[in-house]
């Protein structure tokens, strides 16, 4: 019997589904195992190509299977559905894995270090922390309303009026909005202290420093980046990274006729925002400078509009920084 040459496993919790064929093509390792098993069964095979869908702890799992000596291949489960036979189910969805890994032109996502994910944690509990302190808000203001008082739609008049419009309150009440404003305090606090984190991140790292070079790029986009993109050379060209990112039009061409709709919104969803937030700060400054880039920005608000101004704003970004960070080079300003 020859060696499994190529394996895919359908993660999950529990039970692992495992599907391995030889380098004939035929079928070699068809198993479910369950979690304290696998790292065993892995083990036992001769050094191959493993395939996983990028999904919640494939990035652990591939770096110990690489540590193994075992070439690991990460694929968003959308580039694998339609390699699926029949129905869906584990055994299904690990052959379909083994399949489409190895094929030529299968797109791969990056395999994540430890540290790189360790920074991604902090910016996912502080954009949690974030959505929580404007529910907060949100939620006092509401509150006052029920009693006649209706506060400013901004965070700040919230934050001075609700303690004064109190006063006026039943005790009950009086005391639900203070423990919200505590509440708002602590959340504040925190969010403080993973800023200062991310910061003193961003000093450290000499990847973020020069994409904060770039304009529209600050120390929490530049750090996000780093950690989320990891080896820069893995995309093609920098269209390809921005297309990675979403920010490229999503297509329904056919018969010559190019039909380009709204961008694709595919990838990373935060940093994606964290691109078009930076943009729209390039956007407002862009009157007061007259380099390349703000005269550019400016004729295409005029032509385009804002909204389709700032994306296009975020996908030069983005291919900026991916030019920078495959080449390892510092921007070069005209």
């Amino acid at each position: 019997m020859e060696k499994v040459t190529t394996l895919g496993i359908d993660l999950a919790k529990r039970v692992f589904a495992l599907h391995g064929v030889e380098g004939a093509g035929r079928v070699g390792l068809r198993k479910t195992v369950k979690r304290e098993q696998l790292m065993q069964t892995v083990a036992a095979l001769s050094p191959c190509l493993i395939g996983m869908e990028a999904c919640s702890g494939a990035h652990e799992w591939a770096r110990r299977f690489q540590e193994l000596g075992h070439t690991v291949r990460l694929m968003a489960p959308v580039f694998v559905a339609p390699y699926r036979k029949s129905g869906k189910n584990d055994g299904n969805d690990a052959e379909a894995i083994c399949e489409a890994v190895a094929r030529p032109n299968m797109r791969f996502v990056p395999i994540k270090s430890a540290e790189q994910q360790a920074v991604l944690a902090l910016h996912r509990v502080r954009q949690g922390w974030i959505e929580e302190r404007t529910a907060t808000i949100n939620r006092l203001r509401a509150l006052l309303t029920e009693f006649g008082i209706v506060l400013p739609n901004r965070a700040q008049y919230v934050r001075r009026g609700a303690h004064a419009a109190a006063e006026a309150l039943p005790e009950l009440a009086r005391r639900a909005v203070e423990d919200l404003r505590a509440h708002l305090g602590m959340l504040d606090e925190r969010i403080a202290s993973y800023d200062r984190e991310l910061q003193a991140q961003a000093r450290q790292s000499e990847a973020a420093q020069r994409l904060m070079q770039i304009r529209g790029i600050g120390a929490l986009t530049a750090v996000a980046m780093v950690a989320t993109v990891g080896c820069a050379r893995d995309f093609r060209s920098g269209r390809q990274f921005a297309a990675w990112l979403g920010l490229t039009p999503r297509q329904h061409s056919s018969g010559g006729k190019h039909r380009l709709g709204h961008i694709s919104r595919r990838g990373d969803a935060y940093l994606r925002c964290l691109l078009v937030q930076g943009a729209r700060s390039v956007l407002l400054t862009a009157m007061r400078h007259s380099d390349r880039m703000s005269r550019w920005a400016v004729s295409l608000q005029a032509r385009c509009g804002y909204h389709k101004a700032l994306v296009a704003i975020a996908a030069k970004n983005a291919r900026i920084a991916w030019a920078l960070l495959s080449k390892n080079q510092t921007l070069r300003t005209a």
